[in-house]
């Protein structure tokens, strides 16, 4: 499919949408069901006019910025010679009608019926409905214009579904997806004659329970706004925090907050103004769905999550819906999965997680990326190469302050042949007329107990020099927002991990790998290659149904959300927009 499809807008939630203006109803005789083209040849001949682009669309029908039709609907009619696709005979058939109905309910995917023809639609199948009942036959020029509409419409949804609105490479410079390819021109010919478009559609869905999931949630939180969301809660003064029993005018708003998304199971109406245990349980379970620390505390931002309102959360889920539809179809059997808005890593196996652990990504400054990749071996006492950005940033003017810098943190300088430099050949460069781009050679870290990388890391190819490791700072998984590294991934459970992938190689047992982990010189072990997905979800559903949201962390939220506002019209698609023909025949080639 061409990526010139992809650049389409978001939600219907976040738009303008004019489409009251596509339709000039006094110029279409339209009819529903069971009415007959005048002339089914003609009908072909339209087609052939209006896809190869020597006849126009009506501006009235299409609206002030025409008609876009994708490349692959010409080659589609070219194949069948210009035959009507949607229908036989003269007559709708049943795929025609069940399409427009899925274009209804794409809201459910967190997408926009009116993103894929819908209004038109609707209002030439209501046409084609007033002929039919009239007993009047429907001009060929009708019957062309209803079938190419259905068929574009058909290719921008299914689009959407298989790869997603927008190519995430377009919106993140640090986010690479391997996403799914379908042949949309050979599936939907056999699909609507066989009248099996319901199960081509259902096919093209993203398969994962995640994304289905996230569906039902999204059903759920438009219901919670439909039923006017939820009360905000008046702000705190600066540096005020509410805590267990103290007694304040906003807890009965901060009550009926949570009462609105079930941490509150029923009122307390005895509470009133006082924080009591109910209200305290209530608002533990709140901070720990939202990522915060669960101490009940109510701070700035405990505050600002409550306050986020029921339709920000519609979108928030949406934006998501849109992220697995960027997903590989199957993510592996077994996988380890890295969520880096929730600082946490899980190994799953058949659809349950078998190892879970926090972890610790790179600071808003230093992301870290967003790709699939196989993680094909272990490293054991690793070396550390500082990368470009921390040496020009934190390394080199570390080592102009004080050259002893380099022997006092077990650092050496390698030449690109492999050697270090000597003490002597260090002495001798003037370092602070040195700069990062003609550094002389890389900057490597022994192994041991000060390596940043700990004891194990473990290697997956990316174009982006990130890997999961252990760390000399175990302190910092004692925080709750745990952005501090370059944009490596450092983890909680290093041994639990490396015991796990190692499990399969009985030479491998617990004595030899507590060998392994107290080495100082580096040691490679392979093991069975394992999808490993590090990825970006601000809101999912639980294991225990919840719905869980999180901080977005780097602003990918709104980037995305950026990109699926209407973007400009590609000049390089086809445009079908013009006056009505008087005679009422398209003009030959």
């Amino acid at each position: 499919m061409t990526d010139r499809l992809k650049n389409m807008r978001g939600g219907c939630g976040c738009r303008v949408v004019l489409l009251s203006l596509l339709l000039c109803l006094s110029a279409w005789t339209l009819a529903w069901g069971g009415g007959r083209v005048a002339d089914t040849a003609p009908a072909g001949e339209w087609l052939a006019a209006l896809v190869d682009g020597r006849e126009t669309l009506p501006a009235g029908l299409v609206g002030p910025d025409g008609f876009v039709m994708s490349e692959e609907v010409g080659d589609l009619y070219r194949a069948r010679e210009f035959r009507t696709l949607w229908q036989s005979n003269g007559s709708l058939r049943p795929s025609a009608y069940l399409l427009v109905d899925r274009l209804r309910n794409a809201a459910e995917h967190g997408l926009c019926g009116e993103d894929y023809l819908l209004a038109p639609l609707e209002e030439l199948l209501a046409n084609r409905a007033g002929l039919v009942r009239q007993q009047k036959a429907v001009p060929s020029l009708d019957a062309a214009v209803l079938d190419l509409f259905l068929t574009q419409a058909f290719f921008s949804y299914a689009t959407h579904l298989v790869e997603g609105q927008i190519d995430p490479a377009l919106v993140h410079v640090d986010w690479r997806a391997r996403r799914r390819k379908l042949d949309l021109v050979r599936l939907l010919p056999p699909a609507v004659d066989g009248e099996s478009l319901g199960t081509l559609l259902g096919e093209l869905i993203p398969p994962h329970p995640e994304y289905r999931a996230l569906m039902k949630a999204l059903a759920r939180q438009r219901e919670l706004v439909t039923r006017g969301g939820w009360p905000t809660v008046p702000s705190l003064p600066k540096g005020a925090k509410l805590r267990p029993g103290d007694i304040d005018p906003r807890l009965p708003a901060i009550r009926a907050r949570l009462l609105a998304t079930g941490e509150l199971p029923a009122p307390l109406p005895f509470e009133r103004n006082a924080y009591g245990t109910g209200t305290l349980a209530a608002v533990r379970r709140f901070q720990e769905r939202h990522g915060l620390e669960p101490d009940g505390v109510i701070g700035q931002r405990t505050l600002a999550a409550l306050n986020v309102t029921a339709e920000e959360r519609v979108r928030q889920i949406e934006l998501n819906l849109e992220r697995w539809r960027w997903m590989p179809r199957d993510l592996g059997r077994r996988h380890i999965r890295v969520n880096i808005a929730d600082f946490s890593l899980k190994v799953i196996e058949d659809g349950q997680a078998v190892l879970e652990m926090p972890v610790i990504v790179g600071t808003p400054y230093r992301r870290t990326p967003v790709f699939s990749s196989q993680m094909s071996y272990l490293e054991f006492a690793p070396t550390w190469t500082v990368p470009a950005t921390v040496l020009r940033e934190d390394k080199l003017p570390a080592i102009k302050k004080n050259p002893a810098f380099l022997s006092k943190n077990h650092f050496h300088v390698i030449r690109r042949t492999g050697q270090a430099l000597t003490p002597q050949e260090l002495a001798a460069i003037n370092w602070h007329a040195v700069e990062a781009e003609r550094f002389p050679g890389s900057l490597r870290m022994d192994p041991g107990p000060w390596n940043p990388l700990g004891r194990v890391k473990f290697m997956f190819p990316n174009p982006y020099n990130v890997y999961l490791h252990d760390t000399n700072e175990r302190w910092l998984f004692d925080r709750t927002l745990r952005t501090f590294s370059s944009g490596c991934i450092r983890i909680g459970q290093p041994v639990e991990l490396a015991r796990y992938l190692l499990r399969d190689q009985p030479q491998w047992d617990e004595e030899r790998l507590q060998q392994a982990l107290e080495r100082n010189t580096p040691m490679q072990v392979s093991i069975d290659p394992i999808p490993t997905h590090i990825q970006y979800w601000t809101a999912w559903v639980d294991s225990d149904g919840s719905t869980r949201f999180r901080t977005d962390l780097y602003l990918r939220d709104l980037d995305l959300e950026t990109a699926l506002r209407p973007l400009a019209q590609d000049p390089g698609r086809s445009r079908l927009a013009g006056p009505r023909p008087e005679n009422g025949r398209p003009r030959q080639g």
